[in-house]
């Protein structure tokens, strides 16, 4: 009962911050989707970076372990592709549809549909994909840290640096 609790304020917190972040409006969506605002990548460059600090900060301090899914090449570039042409098609990425409903934009709907029936139609393919497209380019349990043969802050940190400077170039273009 306790996870599904933090599940809903975790929830309650993410929905606030991207409605706050104006990463909910259709305007911004579409400025990402042809690259001329960058406030939705900002937002995630930024929550990425904190949650690559934090999880190895704690990981270090002994706090938490990882669990790594399988790095599946066939998988990951399908499943980006319909991904993408979801978000292109509708506007809105999951966490964004169910933002966006919550502020009354019931075209969202369709996108929270669509989800759910491509969510039953890949629960009826699994046992096929399992078979075939989740084994195309299964490397495992790896992290880019393992694979170089480097300590994870040799690489953190660089791009830490590298998502800073990377916004303020965005501010400064204007974007």
């Amino acid at each position: 009962m306790n996870q599904l609790i933090y599940g809903l304020i975790t929830g309650l917190a993410f929905g606030f911050l991207l409605q706050k972040g104006q990463v909910l409006r259709y305007d911004r969506q579409l400025g990402a989707l042809r690259l001329q605002d960058m406030t939705i990548v900002k937002f995630m460059l930024s929550t990425i970076l904190t949650a690559m600090v934090g999880i190895y900060l704690l990981k270090d301090l002994g706090l938490i372990e990882l669990s790594i899914k399988s790095t599946i090449l066939g998988g990951n570039i399908i499943g980006g592709l319909l991904f993408g042409l979801g978000w292109g098609m509708l506007g809105y990425c999951p966490g964004t549809s169910m933002g966006a409903l919550g502020e009354g934009r019931w075209d969202a709907v369709w996108g929270i549909l669509g989800m759910l029936l491509g969510a039953a139609l890949y629960a009826e393919a699994f046992p096929v994909m399992k078979k075939t497209v989740l084994t195309w380019g299964n490397f495992g349990k790896i992290t880019l840290p393992e694979v170089l043969g480097i300590n994870h802050w040799f690489l953190i940190v660089p791009l830490a640096v590298g998502g800073v400077l990377l916004f303020r170039w965005f501010e400064r273009k204007g974007l």
